[in-house]
């Protein structure tokens, strides 16, 4: 399966308590943890010529990851919509952390994709809440971050086909932080931790959740149905093809 991982790459170059964190950039973490899975993993950036996702990656994606946060506007709107069509026609996409707030992520949604938030290093529990789910696979009860940035509900999303993990966190709150939709052919999976200022991406259950989610999200076809004017099956008197 090939994966690619876009990352805007913005923090780690500018925020220094980021760069002792990632000081490759989250995309590479993330990169070498999907590999260990088994999948090929190639990575793409916000600063790269259209935004790394050619026309030949994207073609070449069976799923991508994106993680954006402070440059959501940056993002070519022609780019989005490249990605929207190729998750249209089944490439998959894992969301991730802030990413809630790219345009990709709202225009696939079709909401404002808001919520409330909180920097204050706190305790969060991810409880799975649908334990059958493949993306749940190995992991126990829930998954304890002993800090994290506190995302609260309402989060303003349409219903989730599935939700997977549901999250508390220390100042009280909770946020549904693991939801799949379905957008033509596509799956998609947002997954709430991450942080940039938490080394969230080392946690190796959180690398577990996201291995998951791909793997999930993989294309389970290649055809794309056919629109528009259709002949008939059947026989029809008095149909005149055009």
């Amino acid at each position: 399966m090939n994966v690619t991982v876009w990352n805007e790459y913005r923090h780690e170059k500018n925020n220094e308590e980021v760069t002792k964190i990632y000081p490759d950039g989250i995309h590479q973490v993330l990169a070498s943890a999907l590999t260990e899975h088994g999948y090929d993993v190639k990575t793409a950036t916000l600063d790269e010529p259209e935004h790394g996702l050619t026309e030949e990656v994207l073609n070449n994606t069976d799923v991508l990851l994106w993680w954006g946060h402070v440059a959501h506007d940056e993002v070519d709107d022609a780019i989005v919509e490249k990605v929207q069509k190729r998750v249209w026609e089944g490439m998959g996409l894992v969301v991730l952390h802030s990413a809630h707030f790219s345009k990709i992520f709202k225009t696939l949604m079709g909401t404002g994709c808001d919520l409330k938030w909180r920097e204050a290093q706190e305790k969060e529990r991810l409880w799975v809440v649908d334990p059958s789910h493949p993306i749940a696979e190995g992991i126990g009860e829930y998954i304890e971050l002993e800090e994290e940035e506190m995302y609260g509900e309402h989060f303003d999303i349409p219903a989730p086909d599935e939700l997977v993990f549901l999250s508390w966190f220390e100042g009280g709150e909770v946020f549904r932080s693991g939801a799949t939709f379905k957008r033509g052919n596509g799956k998609i999976f947002y997954f709430r931790p991450g942080h940039e200022t938490h080394p969230t991406y080392y946690n190796k259950q959180i690398q577990k959740v996201i291995a998951n989610g791909v793997k999930w999200a993989a294309p389970t076809t290649r055809e794309y149905p056919v629109y528009g004017n259709a002949k008939p099956l059947e026989k029809l008197e008095g149909y005149k093809e055009d």
